[in-house]
C-alpha cells in the first residue's frame, strides 16, 4: 500500500520543481524529503526522479503517480472538511467553482439562499471556466463546480456527476442588424474561452467558412464594447447578455445553439451535507431566475 505521506512528498516536488522547495514547503529537512522519495521508489518499484545536472525532474513514471497522488490527496483533504462540517451545517464550509456568468446571474441569489438557510456555512467562491473547475473538483479542492457545455462537447471524465441547471441559449452580437452566420463569413469576429471558440468554430463550419478570429477575450463587457465600435461580432449566450448587454449592440438568436449548464459534483450520492446544501440552493436560484429581455 502507498504511503500517503511519501505521496505528498512528491506531489510537492512535482509542484515546486525541487528538493530544497519542497521541503520548505513542507517543513521537512532536504534528506527527510529525499528519504520519502526513495522509499516510495522502493514501495512502487518504478523511478521516480532523476538528477539533470544539480537539480532533479520526474520521470514519466514519477509525473503519472505525482499527477494521480495530488487527486487522491484532494479527496482525502476534503473528506476531512467534509466530516469536519457533518455537525449539522452549523459550521463549515462549502467550496463553488463557477465561470463568470454564472456568477454575474443567478448564483449571488443561490448564495443569499445558503446563507438564509444555513447561516453557519461559510460559501468560498472562486471564478474559473469549466475545465479547470473540473480539475479543482476532482481534486478535491472545490466540492460542486457550476460550468457549462455543448451538445458538441466532449464527455466530462467518470466519477463526475452532472446535475442539470439550465439551458442557455446563443446570440450572435454585432454593431448593425446581423443576419445568419453565413452572412459574415467575411468578417472579423471575437472570441471567448476555449470551450465557447471551439463551439463558434465548428457552427462556423456548419455554415461552410471558417471565422477570422481577430480578437480573444473572457470579458464579455470589454467584448461587446469592441463589437460596439465595429471591431467585430461575437457569440455570446444569454447569461453573458442578462449579466451585461452593451446599448450599442444588437442581438440575434443562433438557431441549434444552446449551451447546457450542469452542476458537477464527484462521485454518487449521497453527498456531504454542505453540497447538498449548495446543490439545493442553487436548483432554488436557477427556478426563480428571471432572464433579463434581450
Amino acid at each position: 500500500m502507498l504511503d500517503v505521506v511519501r505521496l505528498r512528498v512528491l506531489v510537492a516536488v512535482a509542484r515546486r520543481g525541487s528538493l530544497t522547495a519542497a521541503a520548505k514547503e513542507l517543513h521537512y529537512s532536504q534528506p527527510s524529503v529525499s528519504h520519502h522519495l526513495a522509499r516510495l521508489e522502493a514501495e512502487t518499484g518504478a523511478k521516480l526522479v532523476q538528477r539533470v545536472g544539480r537539480g532533479i525532474r520526474l520521470t514519466e513514471a514519477g509525473k503519472l503517480l505525482a499527477a494521480r497522488a495530488a487527486d487522491i490527496i484532494g479527496r482525502l483533504d476534503a473528506t476531512s472538511d467534509e466530516l469536519a462540517a457533518h455537525v449539522g451545517l452549523r459550521s463549515g464550509r462549502a467550496r463553488l467553482a463557477a465561470f463568470p456568468s454564472a456568477l454575474g446571474t443567478f448564483i449571488p441569489k443561490a448564495a443569499t439562499r445558503l446563507e438564509a438557510s444555513h447561516p453557519g456555512l461559510r460559501l468560498q467562491l472562486t471564478e474559473t471556466e469549466p475545465p479547470e473547475a473540473l480539475r479543482l473538483l476532482r481534486a478535491g479542492r472545490v466540492d460542486v463546480a457550476v460550468m457549462f457545455r455543448y451538445d458538441d462537447t466532449a464527455p466530462e471524465d467518470p466519477g463526475i456527476q452532472m446535475i442539470h441547471l439550465l439551458d442557455d441559449p446563443s446570440y450572435l452580437v454585432s454593431s448593425t442588424v446581423s443576419g445568419d452566420l453565413r452572412s459574415h463569413a467575411g468578417d472579423s469576429w471575437i472570441a471567448g474561452c476555449d470551450r465557447c471558440r471551439s463551439h463558434l468554430l465548428d457552427l462556423c463550419a456548419k455554415a461552410g467558412f471558417e471565422p477570422r478570429i481577430s480578437f480573444t477575450s473572457d470579458d464579455i463587457v470589454a467584448v461587446q464594447a469592441l463589437v460596439a465600435a465595429g471591431m467585430g461580432l461575437t457569440m455570446l449566450p444569454g447569461l453573458a447578455l442578462s449579466a451585461h448587454q452593451h446599448p450599442d449592440v444588437e442581438v440575434a438568436a443562433i438557431p441549434g445553439s444552446t449551451r447546457h449548464v450542469y452542476a458537477a459534483v464527484y462521485g454518487d450520492p449521497p453527498h456531504p451535507p454542505a453540497t447538498e446544501a449548495v446543490l439545493s440552493a442553487l436548483l432554488e436560484s436557477v427556478r426563480s431566475f428571471a432572464r433579463k429581455p434581450l
